[in-house]
């Protein structure tokens, strides 16, 4: 597997693995009828800065993507904030592992101090275990922030980890 930056060609097999995410309204914050023209201005970077889009390539294939961009700007513009996705059928094989690695790579190496998830949802226990694993901690969980698609609401956490290893 190859994970590399994503170029603007790379949008259909972007869209390919966003699209079911997306549209099943379980994992991410976004609404699920969102046109993926708007999806894709927000997914999308073009290269340079301190944002950063990734994709996993499989075979030719693209099987996950990851979106790197500040979280916050002035004074807290050193703090990050990722969001991940794996193509359907594709997940359990370590894909967003090896793009969260990348990620948080890449991220210490743009300057940003900490990245901060500010909305796992809670049912989504894959996720959490691996952010987990990864050395993130659950700040805090908003109580019933979720619905989900079937009506039952879940906590949202926001989740944190420091990208210095110097206590600086």
């Amino acid at each position: 597997m190859e994970i590399r930056e994503a170029s603007a060609d790379d949008w259909p097999g972007i869209w390919s693995v966003m699209e079911p995410v997306i549209r099943a309204g379980e994992t991410y914050t976004w609404d699920p009828a969102t046109p993926q023209e708007d999806l894709r201005r927000a997914w999308l970077h073009e290269p340079g800065g301190r944002s950063r889009t990734l994709v996993a390539v499989l075979d030719g294939e693209v099987v996950g993507t990851a979106d790197l961009h500040p979280n916050y700007g002035g004074g807290a513009a050193d703090v990050a904030n990722a969001g991940f996705m794996v193509a359907t059928g594709h997940q359990g094989r370590g894909i967003a592992r090896a793009l969260a690695e990348r990620t948080l790579a890449d991220a210490r190496e743009l300057g940003f101090r900490a990245m901060v998830f500010n909305a796992v949802v809670a049912s989504n226990t894959r996720a959490v275990a691996l952010w987990l694993s990864l050395g993130f901690t659950i700040l805090g969980t908003v109580p019933d922030a979720f619905r989900l698609p079937d009506g039952t609401r879940v906590g949202l956490h926001v989740m944190h980890r420091s990208l210095v290893t110097d206590g600086g």
